[in-house]
């Protein structure tokens, strides 16, 4: 029933997603740009609502985020996995550790304040996520505006935006389907506030957009660290390109954001080395292997990257990567374009140097896969009018767009037969809504992670010793044993989610 129920909601969202893309492009014929771009993020929304509708947590990383968020509403600045470990716990291990400091807190803080709100549910967990990613449609709608003028900006803008709206890779990853998940989808954000407000600041001047772009750094660092570093050469470019700036207001306004960016980040790292100093100092040293080393068995050749781009972007998304680079050595003084170069090889190229690979470390680069390629788009569509090989030249346009949306619609999935409400997370619901005492230990459960977020209890995968059972009990314990076959008879022999030991 729930396999059935899904797919019909899918064919509804399906249905409304189409109809939606469909006025939005008879609204872009029509020059209501406004109406036409609402109707694009609505369909987007749609898309992000229905990908975030599986009600269980995803294995890898949603799970862990997910627990340690629900803890930092009790202790915002105590980021904790285990809440109330009773084993012996090892700092080194992010999977299972008590003080979690694998990632920086900003998207962790932000589902936190949604769990709060809406309830201890998956959807709330993501729903961070689908904000930031329709807003991200906004976004790249205005940047694409500014990077490309002319009587067909508004049609650039609105294939950008549209390859936003359906990407396949922003999409599982708003949903929390693939490993990164809501970090990703946060630290594109970021980078994309951060030049957006240094093409507002570019063409108003206004000292108030240096301290955006600063905060907006500085958020996304306490996102996913240094790589945000990326808009400062993004803005010196369009700053150098623009010629409105002298040589010492740049260097004042790069103080500025440099300072702004600073004064927001730092204060946690400081914080985290005073309370927590041997996670702090462990997470550090950490982080960098993931340069050096491979970690957690995620490498993969020097061309990784490129190779997923095929399937994350479609096929044919390296003919706006050669078109862009033609275009520029041939006006080697257009530092504006200039700039979309270093937002895509630079991390492209560093991301490929380190050791330790997974296909979203890069994903803010793809809002400027996503522009080069509407301008290359337009650019066929406008050439194929008065061209010799119109058909060759609107078949790729087109293809540029379809190759994603198939993609888009493989990572969906819309008519799958997989369950999005499985049985063992039922269980667990309806034993959180029996309201359990305090206290309690739940043991051999195989989603422990997951348990402890739908539960207050401390959960393990592990049997307890038997000999340690009344020594739990005369502690103040509830216990409760999982039943599974390989649960030994003289502990238990009872049905699923038993309470052992029972004041």
């Amino acid at each position: 029933m729930n396999i059935v129920n899904g797919n019909i909601g899918n064919l509804v969202m399906l249905v409304t997603t189409i109809v939606s893309l469909g006025l939005s492009i008879l609204f872009l014929r029509k020059s209501k740009h406004s109406l036409s771009l609402l109707l694009l993020i609505f369909a987007g929304l749609i898309l992000r609502i229905t990908i975030s509708s599986d009600q269980y947590l995803h294995p890898h990383d949603e799970k862990y985020h997910a627990l340690v968020a629900k803890n930092l509403i009790d202790h915002p600045l105590k980021p904790t996995l285990y809440e109330n470990p009773i084993h012996k716990i090892d700092y080194t291990d992010w999977s299972c550790n008590h003080i979690w400091l694998h990632k920086q807190p900003l998207p962790l803080w932000c589902m936190a304040v949604s769990i709060y709100i809406l309830g201890n549910n998956e959807f709330a967990v993501r729903t961070p996520s689908i904000i930031l990613s329709c807003i991200a449609i906004w976004l790249i709608y205005q940047i694409s505006l500014f990077f490309f003028k002319g009587k067909s900006e508004r049609k650039t803008a609105w294939i950008a935006a549209l390859l936003m709206t359906i990407n396949g890779l922003v999409l599982e990853l708003t949903g929390g389907r693939i490993a990164t998940d809501h970090y990703d989808i946060f630290f594109m954000f970021f980078i994309l506030a951060g030049i957006y407000f240094s093409a507002k600041h570019v063409i108003s001047g206004k000292r108030i957009y240096s301290l955006l772009i600063g905060l907006s750094i500085g958020l996304a660092i306490l996102t996913k660290w240094l790589p945000a570093l990326i808009v400062i050469p993004i803005w010196l470019m369009i700053a150098f390109d623009s010629k409105k700036f002298s040589k010492s207001e740049i260097i004042l306004n790069l103080l500025v954001i440099t300072a702004i960016a600073t004064a927001v980040f730092l204060p946690w790292q400081l914080y985290i080395y005073s309370h927590f100093p041997t996670e702090a100092s462990y997470t550090a040293s950490y982080n960098i292997k993931h340069f050096t080393e491979v970690l957690d068995n995620q490498t993969g050749e020097f061309w990784f990257y490129l190779a997923r781009m095929g399937t994350n972007y479609g096929e044919l998304i390296f003919l706006p990567l050669i078109f862009i680079l033609i275009r520029y050595f041939k006006n080697k003084k257009d530092f504006k374009l200039f700039s979309l170069i270093i937002w895509i090889f630079i991390p492209l190229i560093f991301f490929s140097i380190a050791k330790t690979k997974m296909q979203a470390y890069i994903l803010f680069i793809a809002p400027a896969l996503f522009i080069i390629s509407a301008w290359f788009v337009t650019y066929l569509t406008d050439k194929a009018i008065d061209g010799k090989h119109k058909f060759i030249d609107f078949a790729l346009a087109i293809l540029i767009i379809v190759l994603p949306i198939r993609y888009s619609i493989e990572r969906i999935k819309p008519f799958s037969a997989e369950n999005k409400n499985p049985d063992w997370v039922q269980t667990l619901k309806k034993l959180n809504n029996s309201k359990l005492p305090k206290n309690t230990l739940l043991f051999n459960h195989p989603y422990p992670i997951e348990a402890m977020f739908y539960l207050d209890c401390t959960a393990y995968s592990s049997l307890p010793p038997t000999d340690s059972l009344s020594k739990y009990y005369s502690e103040g314990y509830n216990i409760i044993i999982y039943n599974q076959t390989n649960v030994p008879e003289e502990i238990l022999n009872v049905k699923d989610y038993q309470i052992l030991y029972n004041k």
